[in-house]
């Protein structure tokens, strides 16, 4: 493992021992970090998973191009969650710090890679929405599912190569220079850029949600002016109005999960942190699964597809049972079972 000095104005600790970045002091924080980790990680896999297959086992669902950015946003959470679970624990619960610098960057690199798709897969959402509340007669034109999935396919490489650069040499190990305090071996430059990133990001979602709001705001109006003249159209834009508002909720809970985190990753940046702010960092941590696990339950309250996919799904399966309990060879287990009461 690498053997280096942390500059004396970033950290006093050593980077081939990590124990400073282990905050946690008590077995009964270490408890609650595990708990937590563990009830929403498994929470969001689960829920994420149900997700996924409800879209790709309908033809219909999975042909829309809406979709398939939810996809792409469910599968982002799904990754999140298992290394963030799993690297995250590992670490500040079992302190476990025997591995090499390398593997530590791979991790933080996969759960770089996955946050930043799941924003960016929010990003693409709201620019469909856009199109399709401010140029509805072009939106198929233009939103096609082959530039659906050719903006997936750079939006995942761009977020993977991003997130891997400290373990391609943007580190302060090979760089010898100041280092965060709260994630060994990163660069604080690297941590600025990737913050400026982020807020880009961010605000390009809330511009674009600020738009569709607004012109949502003028369909409802419209509706409820022509309500018996509008027929499909209609339904329409009920379904427009009605996805931009659930996508809005989803923006609202991230930026409410991830606000904490984010300011204090800047805050870092300017001035060093006290042991209690890192380790209420490590808490805030949990927030992001808390995010990821809220997204799919907005998509099954909010989605009319998603929920007729849903009600298909389990009306199947209560046939399947139905036939499993009236098959012959349950009859004959039942009389057999009878005979010998």
């Amino acid at each position: 493992m690498d053997t280096c000095s942390i500059p004396a104005n970033t950290s006093k600790c050593s980077r081939n021992t990590m124990e400073c970045f282990m905050v946690l002091s008590t077995q009964a924080q270490k408890i609650s970090i595990g708990l937590l980790c563990g009830l929403f990680g498994t929470m969001c896999v689960f829920e994420n998973s149900l997700v996924l297959y409800l879209i790709f086992s309908s033809p219909t669902i999975r042909k829309k191009p809406s979709y398939l950015f939810i996809g792409s946003l469910a599968l982002a959470d799904i990754l999140a969650s298992i290394i963030f679970v799993c690297s995250f624990v590992n670490f500040h619960v079992f302190n476990e710090a025997g591995f090499s610098k390398e593997v530590f960057l791979l991790q933080l690199g996969g759960v770089n890679t996955s946050f930043s798709a799941s924003l960016s897969s929010l990003l693409l959402t709201a620019l469909d929405r856009y199109i399709s509340i401010s140029r509805p007669s072009e939106y198929k034109l233009l939103m096609t599912r082959k530039r659906a999935w050719t903006a997936l396919g750079v939006l995942w490489v761009t977020c993977a190569t991003i997130a891997c650069l400290p373990l391609l040499g943007w580190n302060c190990c090979v760089l010898d220079s100041s280092c965060s305090e709260l994630f060994p071996f990163v660069d604080d430059n690297y941590l600025s850029g990737w913050l400026c990133l982020i807020g880009v990001l961010l605000g390009c979602i809330v511009y674009a949600y600020a738009h569709v709001l607004w012109r949502a705001h003028q369909h409802v109006a419209y509706m409820e002016k022509h309500q018996a003249q509008l027929g499909k159209q209609n339904t329409r834009m009920r379904m427009d109005v009605m996805l931009a508002k659930t996508l809005v909720m989803v923006l609202a809970v991230l930026v409410l999960c991830w606000s904490p985190v984010l300011v204090l990753m800047t805050y870092s940046i300017f001035t060093r942190l006290s042991k209690h702010l890192r380790r209420v960092f490590a808490f805030c941590s949990t927030l992001c699964l808390l995010n990821s696990m809220v997204n799919p339950i907005i998509y099954g309250l909010r989605s009319r597809e998603l929920l007729c996919s849903l009600r298909r799904v389990l009306s199947h399966c209560r046939r399947q049972l139905k036939a499993a309990e009236e098959s012959p060879e349950a009859e004959s287990t039942h009389r057999s079972s009878g005979i010998e009461t």
